[in-house]
């Protein structure tokens, strides 16, 4: 089930869920930033609880589950981070290397699941 170097992406995930805290003590203290980056800080912070979960799975089928969960909370802290910047909490460049990072881990976690799907 579990594939390549599960402590590696454990790590990663951590350090990507660490960044997003930062961010968020970074965001300014208005409502609207605070709302936005509550919700960046949610699902942020649960995509590394996931695939620890998965690495927990008792069957190929919740393995798959469990990553794809962390699928859908990367998908939407990506979509916290286009707000961020469309409504000029900060600049692109201020969170581009984050977003790099959550469209890297994406696609990690794509690939492992459709390899899983094809066994």
């Amino acid at each position: 089930m579990k594939e390549g170097k599960p402590e590696d992406l454990k790590i990663r995930t951590r350090k990507f869920a660490l960044r997003v805290i930062s961010l968020y003590g970074a965001m300014p203290k208005r409502t609207e930033s605070q709302v936005i980056g509550k919700q960046m800080l949610r699902s942020g912070t649960s995509v590394g609880a996931h695939y620890r979960e998965a690495l927990r799975a008792r069957s190929t089928a919740e393995y798959i589950s469990k990553l794809e969960g962390g699928m859908q909370e990367l998908e939407e802290t990506m979509y916290w981070f286009e707000l961020i910047v469309d409504s000029g909490i900060f600049s692109e460049s201020r969170i581009s290397d984050l977003a790099k990072e959550a469209d890297e881990l994406m696609a990690i976690l794509t690939t492992i699941v459709k390899r899983q799907k094809g066994q």
